[in-house]
Formats: C-alpha cells, sequence, structure tokens
C-alpha cells in the first residue's frame, strides 16, 4: 500500500510519554491506519527508543511529522531532540486536542487515547512546524517569569507586615524576619533587573527595537521586557489578531435567538502574564497619552464599569509595540495627521477639471441609481491609494 502521510502524535508526561503513529494511505477513500500505542521514559534513552520504534512503523520514503501536546515545560526536551536531528516537530495547544478528540465522539481519557487522537489530527490537518525561540530570548523568558514571581513574594510579604505591625504587640524577632526577607527580594530583584538589560544589550539590533518601544508614551523598560520575554521577541506571531488571542483580548459573544442575551467580553483564553504586564502601563497611558486618554473616554462613554476603556487601551498598547517591533519604527505621536497631510498634499496638483469631476461623482447615488462613470480622476484615485499603502 502507497501512503500519502505519515505522522507520530506523542502524549506528553513528566516521567513518560505515550507514542502512537498514524499512516495516510494514498488511495481513492484515504485510509487511516493507527499503531498501537507505546510508552517511553522521557529522558534520553526513551528519545533513542522512540526513533527505533517509528522506524519499524513508517516508510522511509514518506516524511513523517512528530505532533505533540504542550504540557507545561515537559515536551522541550523531545522537542528540542527531535529538532536538532532535523524531524519535523509540530507543537499543539491543549485545548486544540481536546476540540478536536470532541469532535471524534471520544468521551473517555486515557494517553494512548490522546497520542493516537494527536497522530490523527495531524495526518488529517496541516500543522505548522515548530520553530524553538532564539536562546536570548529563552534567557529573558527566565529572567522575568522570576521577576514577576519575586514581586508577587514582596507584596505577600510587606503585606503580611503591615497586618503584623497593626496588631497588639507584634513580636521583634518576626518583624525583623519579614523586613530582612523584603531587603533580599528587593537585592534579588535589582539583580535580575541588571541581567534583562544585559541580556537586550548583547544584541544591538535587538536593543535598538527596545529603544523604539521605549518612546511609547506609558512603556518602560520592564513592560518591554516582559513582554518580549513572554512573546519570545513576537517569533511567531504572524498578525495582530494572533496576538491579540494569544493574550486573551480577544472579544467573544454569547447570543442564540431571542432568549440567550450574553455580555460581551474578553476571553481571557491566553497568556495571563502578558496581561497583567499591560496593566499599569495602561493606566499610565490614559493619562500622559492623548490618543489613548481618548479611546478610553469615547469607549467608556454611558458605561458603569470604566474597566472595558481601560482593557481596550492595553490591548492597543499591546498592538501597538507589535507594530513598532515588526516595523523597527519609533512612535510617532501625530502619526495620523501626517497621513492627512500627506494625502492633501497629494490631491493639490489635480487640475480643475478633475476637481470638478470629483464633485459631480459625490452627489452621485450609490444604490439604484445611474452612475456616470469618470476617467479623469481615476489617476488620482490611484496614485493616492499607493500613499494610504505606503504609510
Amino acid at each position: 500500500m502507497v501512503w500519502k502521510k505519515q505522522s507520530v502524535g506523542i502524549d506528553m508526561a513528566k516521567l513518560t510519554f505515550v507514542a502512537c503513529v498514524c499512516k495516510r494511505a494514498e488511495c481513492s477513500h484515504e485510509e487511516l491506519i493507527l499503531s498501537e500505542a507505546k510508552t517511553f521514559t522521557n529522558d534520553k534513552k526513551g528519545f533513542n527508543q522512540l526513533l527505533k520504534w517509528v522506524g519499524k512503523q513508517i516508510d522511509k520514503k514518506v516524511s513523517v511529522n512528530y505532533a505533540m501536546e504542550a504540557t507545561g515545560i515537559y515536551y522541550e526536551e523531545l522537542a528540542y531532540h527531535l529538532h536538532n536531528l532535523g524531524k519535523r516537530v509540530s507543537v499543539l495547544l491543549p485545548n486544540k486536542v481536546s476540540h478536536f478528540i470532541k469532535s471524534l465522539n471520544i468521551k473517555s481519557k486515557t494517553d494512548d487515547i490522546d497520542a493516537g487522537a494527536i497522530s490523527l489530527m495531524s495526518c488529517e490537518r496541516i500543522l505548522h512546524e515548530w520553530v524553538p525561540p532564539l536562546p536570548l530570548f529563552k534567557k529573558l523568558r527566565s529572567l522575568t517569569r522570576m521577576y514577576q514571581s519575586l514581586q508577587g513574594d514582596k507584596v505577600q510579604t510587606v503585606n503580611r507586615l503591615k497586618q503584623m505591625n497593626c496588631g497588639f504587640g507584634p513580636l521583634k524577632e518576626v518583624v525583623q524576619m519579614h523586613e530582612k526577607s523584603i531587603k533580599n527580594i528587593e537585592k534579588d530583584l535589582a539583580k535580575l533587573l541588571k541581567l534583562m538589560k544585559g541580556t537586550l544589550k548583547s544584541d544591538k539590533d535587538i536593543w535598538v527595537k527596545v529603544e523604539n518601544l521605549l518612546t511609547i508614551p506609558g512603556v518602560g523598560f520592564i513592560t518591554v521586557a516582559l513582554t518580549l520575554g513572554e512573546t519570545l521577541g513576537f517569533v511567531m506571531i504572524k498578525n495582530q489578531r494572533q496576538l491579540v488571542s494569544y493574550c486573551g483580548f480577544d472579544v467573544i459573544k454569547r447570543e442564540s435567538g431571542t432568549s440567550i442575551k450574553g455580555r460581551t467580553k474578553i476571553s481571557k483564553k491566553g497568556n495571563s502574564r502578558l496581561r497583567a504586564t499591560m496593566y499599569m502601563p495602561s493606566m499610565t497611558a490614559i493619562r500622559y497619552n492623548p490618543k489613548m486618554k481618548e479611546v478610553y473616554e469615547r469607549i467608556n462613554i454611558g458605561k458603569s464599569v470604566k474597566s472595558i476603556g481601560l482593557v481596550a487601551v492595553q490591548r492597543r498598547l499591546l498592538v501597538l509595540m507589535y507594530s513598532l517591533w515588526k516595523k523597527n519604527e519609533s512612535y510617532v505621536e501625530d502619526y495620523g495627521n501626517e497621513i492627512k497631510s500627506d494625502i492633501h498634499e497629494e490631491e493639490e496638483p489635480s487640475s480643475s477639471s478633475t476637481r470638478r469631476v470629483e464633485t459631480a461623482s459625490c452627489e452621485e447615488k450609490v444604490d439604484g441609481a445611474l452612475k456616470h462613470p469618470s476617467t479623469q480622476n481615476e489617476h488620482l484615485h490611484n496614485h493616492l491609494s499607493e500613499v494610504l499603502l505606503h504609510q
């Protein structure tokens, strides 16, 4: 039998992982054949045993895709091992695998079933190839997450100390321990901040982009570092919608007929660290950034919950950072006004006859009426379109 596609589905765990091979036949009905699932240890010995076992199950003339679920950080060792050997690897989000299994009407859940479903999903669909992040951003993510963790520890310790001092006769030794813990945390935070700056400054091109992001009102170095660490330098982000969905800022609705009218809200199904990072910059932006302040006030008109406008500002700031990073540009406060002025300058050279044609065309009816075609202003229209596209 001739095989069209082959894939290996892997269900990861801390100590072991389960693998299953799926082969898709090249025939009219494209039959799918699953192998028996097998368990391996999550170490170098298990990785080598996996490759030997897969070699016996597949047709070596057809390429193989290794698909696995992103279970915490347990998948990383195997993913890097396979990638370094030149294998094609795909890393799937757990919710996508879960929804695919539900679409198959499978009610049970075991490691063998999950491995088979992942291999089947890889055979049926075109999955994106996993690309490991740059070592710089991987190091930055470890530093920023440690920074966030210590910030949380500091807040908890300070709150406990305040609570203790509000009581009657706090124990002196315990108070000193809390104060010492706060000082140690502050020293570690300063050390982490220095390491984050050194990591980003080690690459001149990346540091230039960081300085561009720092020109945005309300955005500081810690915000930039945390954002780049969580997105790994926007490497896997292809567009703004993907970024918004990754952070959980995408808007969802729940409506059905006339009985169900759910409240429109953000999904929050994304990186919660990144959403928390954008909170304080948005608070600063609505005070010192006129454009963000205008957005905040416009969205909150007639609304009792002011956080709706604040979330919109957070989303805009994040998208703005992504755009400036991709374009390698700094923030320009009058960017929209510059576009309008450029368009106005392009319109001035047009002749009086062209302006007459444009005035006449504005008076035409659009729906259900005759439209008089005009060719005199066609060149101007195309030229203005080019100006808008190049902004």
